[in-house]
């Protein structure tokens, strides 16, 4: 079973979170996304466990994580569907 893929938000005004939740879903990758603005303990586990300071931030699992609009990561989670 593959695992649950999370992107991690700011809303719909950040170009780079629109982006990256549209090439997965062209790509045809599921994920779940939180918005870190209306969910306290989900910007807390971003910023003071992950480090990241800019959304989007996509966490595969607790050690496959990133910040930013990041193709290559994406084409890298794609094929390994």
């Amino acid at each position: 079973m593959a695992e649950q893929i999370t992107v991690y938000t700011t809303g719909t005004s950040c170009a780079r979170c629109t982006l990256t939740k549209k090439v997965l879903t062209t790509k045809g990758i599921e994920f779940v996304e939180v918005n870190i603005r209306e969910n306290e303990d989900a910007r807390n586990y971003v910023v003071e466990d992950l480090g990241y300071t800019e959304a989007p931030v996509v966490v595969i699992t607790d050690e496959d994580h990133w910040s930013g609009f990041r193709p290559d990561h994406i084409d890298r989670i794609g094929s390994n569907r």
